[in-house]
């Protein structure tokens, strides 16, 4: 159990990236490559709020949400809207995510930094295993903000307009709805999201440089096996992608860890090519 729940927790860090991905995409069609290295930058800022400023746990979550949100919408008026063809758009994003991973290794250097959880992070038994209460926090923060999502993008007029966008841009567009300021505000939204992420992932990953690498491939893993356009989708490929990686690391070795992830995926999209959430859309030609 001790492995399920550190298998979760992991998996949930993975989600919370997948999430990040999926507001974007389904607001404006364009896949973020640099969604991960935004939470890694807010890992970043709650190790110098937290720790080298010895700030308040609020003002650092302001202070990483409003930092992250900006770099999101400068990532979206330079390297997004400028851009009209979505392939280009890859490019475009993954140069992004190099700058950032660069200027965070500039600036806090290449050593992994250890940030303090929000309260005390001693061990703790439930249901039957040993686990560290940032991890069920992590847990508990990936299923809570997949059900509040869910449920805003169901009962809201904001919500509605992103599924209509999601479906048909142009027809979007005719009936009245603002196409390019909700793309900036999904990109803007994304960016706070994940830089007040930061303070959850932080703790359970350490601030480094090459998080968002690795959390940015992840983190597509489990938004293919989930499925592009659903969040609940996010939710169950995360966790199917930290389970995977930690029961291989148990019973084969580190090592095999990645390899089984993947081949977990090829597996799930031969049996599903849209993931166990997507749809496929239909249209007369």
């Amino acid at each position: 159990m001790t492995i399920v729940l550190s298998g979760l927790a992991l998996g949930a860090v993975y989600a919370l990236v997948a999430i990040g991905y999926n507001i974007v995409f389904i607001s404006s069609s364009t896949f973020n490559f640099a969604q991960a290295q935004l939470m890694m930058v807010g890992t970043f800022v709650a190790y110098t709020g937290l720790v080298t400023w010895d700030l308040p746990v609020i003002v650092v979550a302001l202070l990483a949400a409003v930092v992250v949100a900006v770099i999101a919408g400068i990532e979206d008026l330079t390297a997004v809207w400028p851009v009209k063809d979505r392939h280009t758009q890859l490019v475009t994003t993954l140069g992004v995510a190099t700058l950032l991973g660069g200027a965070c290794q500039l600036i806090w250097g290449s050593q992994p930094l250890a940030v303090p959880f929000l309260s005390y992070n001693d061990p703790v038994d439930f249901l039957g295993g040993r686990t560290y209460p940032v991890e069920l926090a992590l847990i508990a923060a990936a299923v809570l903000l997949v059900a509040v999502l869910t449920w805003l993008s169901k009962r809201t007029m904001l919500g509605q307009a992103l599924i209509g966008i999601s479906e048909d841009t142009e027809a979007a567009t005719l009936r009245g709805i603002s196409v390019r300021k909700l793309a900036l505000g999904a990109f803007v939204f994304s960016g706070a999201l994940a830089g007040v992420l930061g303070l959850l992932v932080g703790p359970k990953t350490f601030a480094v440089a090459t998080l968002g690498t690795a959390l940015a491939i992840k983190g597509f893993v489990a938004l293919a096996i989930g499925g592009f356009g659903s969040l609940p989708g996010c939710l169950i490929g995360g966790f199917i992608v930290g389970l995977a990686e930690s029961l291989t690391a148990l019973h084969w070795g580190a090592q095999y860890s990645s390899l089984m992830v993947f081949a977990v995926l090829l597996v799930l999209l031969l049996a599903r090519p849209t993931g166990l959430f997507g749809r496929t859309a239909e249209r007369v030609v």
